[in-house]
Order: structure tokens, then sequence, then C-alpha cells
């Protein structure tokens, strides 16, 4: 609605994963890192964790479209307490249907094994991403280690990649999953973004999408950083928003009242978890 207003060729602060916009501040490239090398080395279970909205699925969509096309990636990305056996979900995802999903656990599992065998023969990398992992039953996580005891030659044929919010790192603390827990090669928590990488955010996504970091005004970005609390997801709503009404008011620029205007309009929805004290 407004990017021809602004010049821009594309929303700056959509909250859809887009690997065009990662920002890679010093956590996030240190996660980045970690992943490819966990991949890379097919080191068994990596982990990362971080709160709600902090880039993590962008981060894994970048990794995903970097992989080699001749890996085959499994990506579940609907996780919930009910999903008690993982091995239906796995094997369509790595494209394996009809009939062996109509056999039992034991049938479906030696089948998978059948197929990492294959794969490894022919040079592939499978891979397993489960977004949200904090969701799995200790059941399902218990399959994922079970799955992990694959290997040929010393080498591991199954990659397992688990990202999720920091509840995960307490689940796998469990005593009951001490076995997987030691398996885990790559473990990173992505925290948040301080105020100058907050403001960097800002202006990389601005120039992404083919407009000027001058468009917010520094203090209006300032006041967006700290009323995130560097969350990339709330900065990108608060940014969006304020060039809404920017645009609805006709302006060139995003200043500071205007971002005040929608961050009182956001604390009087009790919508966001943000901080208005910047504008008292």
């Amino acid at each position: 609605m407004y990017e021809a207003h602004f010049g821009m060729e594309a929303k700056p602060f959509s909250l859809s994963p887009d690997p065009r916009f990662l920002f890679l501040s010093k956590k996030h490239a240190q996660a980045y890192a970690m992943l490819q090398y966990g991949i890379r080395e097919q080191l068994g279970f990596a982990v990362v964790t971080g709160e709600v909205g902090a880039g993590k699925t962008t981060l894994l969509r970048k990794i995903i479209h970097e992989l080699d096309e001749r890996d085959h990636v499994c990506l579940v990305s609907h996780t919930h307490q009910g999903l008690s056996t993982l091995m239906p979900t796995v094997l369509d995802g790595f494209g394996i249907l009809e009939p062996v999903a109509q056999k039992d656990d034991a049938a479906q599992f030696r089948y998978f094994v059948d197929f990492l065998v294959e794969q490894y023969a022919q040079g592939h990398k499978c891979i397993l991403i489960i977004d949200e992992a904090q969701n799995l039953s200790v059941s399902a996580l218990e399959q994922l280690r079970l799955l992990s005891n694959v290997n040929s030659d010393g080498h591991l044929l199954i990659q397992t990649v688990l990202i999720g919010q920091p509840e995960l790192r307490i689940l796998l603390r469990r005593s009951e999953l001490r076995q997987l827990a030691q398996r885990i090669s790559v473990d990173f928590f992505l925290s948040n973004l301080d105020v100058n990488d907050s403001v960097a955010y800002i202006n990389h996504r601005l120039r992404v999408a083919g407009a000027a970091p001058t468009i917010f005004e520094e203090e209006a970005k300032e006041l967006i950083a700290d009323a995130s609390g560097g969350i990339p997801r709330i900065i990108n709503n608060i940014a969006d928003m304020s060039l809404v009404y920017a645009f609805g008011e006709g302006k060139s620029t995003v200043d500071e009242s205007t971002v005040c205007d929608v961050l009182a309009d956001k604390m009087a929805s009790g919508i966001l978890p943000i901080s208005l004290s910047s504008c008292i």
C-alpha cells in the first residue's frame, strides 16, 4: 500500500520469513556458521533456540536455500504434543509414500533405514529439520534419538536440526532424554538484538527493499529498538505500522511522533509486549 509513496520495491518489514531480508547480527552470524558446520560435517544433532520472533525461522530458510540440491531435506514445521509418532511425518517429508505409511512402526523404521543407506551409498545427505521443536513429546524426541543410531562405516546417515523456543532447552534437560542430549554437537541460543543492531537491522531491511534508510529518522529507529526489546518480529510489526501511519498522514519520513502513536495504539490493544517509556 505504501511502497510507491516511499519509493520501495517491496515491503521491508513483512512478518513472513524471507531469506532475502536476513540480517546477520553477530549472534545470527554465529548461529548461521554453527548450523552450516553441523550440517556439512554431519555431526548428528544441532539445536538452535531463541525467543519467539528472534529470527530463527528466517535463518533456517536461508540454510535450506543454500543446501546442495542433491541433499534430501525433510522440514517438519507443524509440531504438537499429539504427534506421538514422527515416522509417518518423516516418511512423507522425504517423499516416501504409500504403501509404506500403512505398515506398522517397526516396518516403517526398517524401510526408512534402508532408504538412508541407499542415499548414503549414492553420496546424498539426508537432513531432518524440525521447527518449533519445543512442542514435541518426550516420546517423539526419543524416536529421533533412535534414528540417530543409524550409521555406516562410522558415518551418521541422518543429520537432525532442532529449532525451538527456550522451552526446548528445558525439555532436553529431562533425565529421560539425557542420551539424546549427549548427542547434541551444536547448541546455540539466539539472543535478542541490542540497540545498535536493531537500528542496523532496520537500515538493512530498508536497503533490501530498495529504500533509503533515512525514511526513518534516527530518533524513530532508536525508539523502535527500545520498545521492541530487540526482537526482530516486533521490530517488523512496529516499523510496518509506522510506515502505514506516516503514509496515511502524507509524511515523507517516519518520525518519533509517528512511532509513539503506533506504540500507544499497540499498548492500548495489549497485543504486543512493548514499552512506552521513551514517549513519555
